[in-house]
């Protein structure tokens, strides 16, 4: 295995700038540490230390702090015990078609419209909660971590070519070392998680924003790209904090604390992604590197996840407008633009429409329309007739 590895991973020519080896950047102990692929094994057993910290610290501590901020859960009314409308929605789909809900009904003795009901009952049940949305954000909020304050020490992170001079034997600080190791281990264990984690709107932007994450800071560190990584996490972690804090206050129901902080965190996300990221970090990786050594594909493939990061960046910098220019013209932000899909239809359904809707109802409803357009109609003709008789009373004195 790893005669095969070497042979077709590890070579040189993909790593390494043009005319370095593997024994060029090799270094003594009192030299430093030089990152090297085999320590990435242990964010795995990290990730899933990520993971039962997050499950006890949802229920030591986001859970007892939701209650003391005053985070309330709606009441749902619960799907009636049906067997086969439950064994059709585990098995078959959420969102029955018109033919499949005429079959139910002839199963199940229902009505259509009760069928519909006890779907759109059940749909609600099954959606997340307040509380859990809260705890998730809890969670979410470790990755802002005291490591980030060592990046403003670093002397690239006042000059931008300190990133490569020298490059790749640059000897990596044990703070750094682990910065890396704990970073990647955090989303490795994000990516765990994200299948049973509230599904929002942009639940493909987001895997495809973990995987290009995890492959980044692996590939990064292997290739020793660390002190410019090193800048990408920081750039990253700036606004984050914000936006999980902002969250945690909409849930709890302080409305003017959570617009003020959420006004904060879309100056830091629009700056540090839209400006300093591309104007500063990819500059640096596209342009500046190439001052020190020639393109090879480690560069391409490096430049080509922070390009994939860069336009998820744009995707959400919409997002973030959009509930903007909510907050300048409705004077508030009404909802995060990334909230679980059937939030808002599920939610006006169940305030509009009666729990004990049937065909009979809607006949009544029906009949009283049509007495009114009738009288309405009536009420038309009368008028009509009563402007005719007035012109015929007219005409003979007109003669």
């Amino acid at each position: 295995m790893e005669a095969l590895l070497n042979e077709w991973l590890w070579q040189e020519e993909y790593w390494l700038p043009a005319g370095m080896h593997w024994q060029d950047i090799r270094m003594k102990e009192d030299e430093g540490r030089f990152p090297l692929p085999r320590d990435l094994i242990y964010t795995l057993p990290l990730a899933f230390a990520f993971i039962a910290l997050r499950y006890v610290f949802e229920r030591l501590i986001a859970i007892p702090l939701s209650k003391c901020l005053g985070v309330k859960d709606r009441i749902r009314i619960r799907a009636a015990s049906i067997p086969k409308l439950e064994t059709f929605y585990k098995q078959n789909s959420r969102q029955p078609s018109q033919s499949e809900v005429v079959s139910l009904g002839k199963q199940c003795g229902l009505s259509q419209r009760k069928i519909q009901t006890w779907f759109r009952h059940r749909r609600n049940q099954d959606r997340p909660s307040n509380t859990k949305k809260f705890c998730e954000i809890q969670c979410v909020g470790i990755e802002w971590n005291a490591y980030d304050y060592l990046i403003f020490q670093t002397p690239w992170f006042w000059d931008d070519s300190e990133c490569w001079r020298g490059y790749p034997k640059q000897p990596v600080a044990e703070a750094h070392h682990w910065y890396y190791i704990l970073e990647m281990g955090f989303y490795v264990s994000l990516l765990l998680c994200v299948s049973v984690d509230v599904k929002r709107k942009d639940f493909k932007e987001q895997v495809i924003h973990h995987i290009a994450t995890i492959f980044l800071i692996g590939f990064s560190y292997c290739a020793n790209f660390v002190r410019v990584g090193t800048l990408v996490m920081l750039v990253h972690d700036s606004s984050d904090f914000l936006l999980e804090s902002a969250k945690m206050l909409h849930y709890a129901g302080w409305t003017r604390t959570c617009d003020s902080l959420f006004v904060i965190f879309a100056l830091v996300f629009l700056v540090t992604r839209l400006v300093v990221l591309p104007g500063r970090v990819l500059y640096s990786t596209l342009v500046v590197s190439l001052e020190f050594f020639g393109p090879f594909p480690g560069y391409y493939f490096f430049n080509t996840l922070l390009l994939v990061l860069q336009a998820l960046h744009i995707f959400w910098a919409y997002l973030i407008l959009r509930m903007v220019c909510k907050f300048v013209f409705l004077g508030k932000v009404e909802r995060d633009e990334r909230s679980d899909e059937e939030s808002e239809v599920d939610d006006e359904e169940e305030e509009e429409e009666p729990e004990e809707g049937d065909e009979c109802s809607w006949e009544q409803r029906k009949g009283a329309i049509n007495s009114k357009l009738a009288s309405l109609a009536n009420n038309c003709v009368l008028n009509n007739l009563t402007n005719q008789r007035n012109i015929n009373s007219r005409l003979p004195k007109a003669r």
